[in-house]
């Protein structure tokens, strides 16, 4: 297991104010493999010209980054159906998503490499380009999803929330006046599962 608070578990995030980093500016922490799908978001976001990322977006990263995590909390026979509606519901052609599997694919494997760095990968293309902002819905989720992580990284005055990827799919689904949350709950999705491992974790946040 990693350090509870290694550098390579747990990466900055949330800087709400926009005034430069600082930790006063973090409201939370990600796990590298949440950070990955908060990375992905932002290339979905940028590859149709926005300004924001919407919870689609981090939708779309999570799956396309993390489904293995993700999946165990749908009926592996009802994982087609899953995939079908996250697919709609970002907007994504089937031959545009497995594209993007692809590109994530390389992407990861080159990530392997020494000197390689995925999270620098938005600021390498287009230098100085201002990188897509979260869309208040998101953020708003995000903001439920700190509420409810049950992990927390000490600093000597302040507890910043961990967000975990289960810990952001509990917030969606959580919020029930979000169609994503009722199509996700109608696929079989067992939120009684995804709420044990979220609120009773077994171990600390890790990669």
């Amino acid at each position: 297991m990693k350090p509870f608070r290694g550098k390579n578990s747990v990466r900055p995030s949330g800087r709400r104010d926009g005034h430069g980093a600082g930790e006063r500016q973090i409201s939370h922490r990600l796990t590298l493999d949440l950070k990955r799908a908060e990375t992905f978001a932002s290339m979905l976001a940028r590859s149709r010209t926005s300004q924001t990322v919407e919870v689609a977006d981090f939708l779309a990263g999570m799956y396309i980054c993390n489904w293995d995590r993700i999946a165990r909390y749908w009926d592996e026979n009802r994982h087609d159906e899953v995939e079908d509606l996250l697919r709609r519901i970002c907007r994504i052609s089937p031959q545009r998503w497995h594209a993007w599997i692809e590109h994530y694919d390389r992407m990861r494997r080159d990530d392997e490499k020494p000197g390689w760095n995925f999270f620098g990968l938005l600021k390498k293309e287009k230098a100085g380009e201002k990188l897509p902002q979260p869309s208040a819905g998101l953020a708003s989720t995000l903001g439920q999803a700190e509420e409810i992580a049950p992990s927390y990284d000490r600093t000597a005055d302040r507890s910043i929330p961990i967000l975990t990827t289960e810990c952001v799919l509990l917030a969606i689904v959580r919020n029930l006046n979000s169609e994503f949350s009722r199509k996700l709950i109608a696929t079989g999705l067992d939120v009684a599962k995804l709420e044990q491992t979220v609120l009773r974790p077994r171990r600390p946040p890790r990669t």
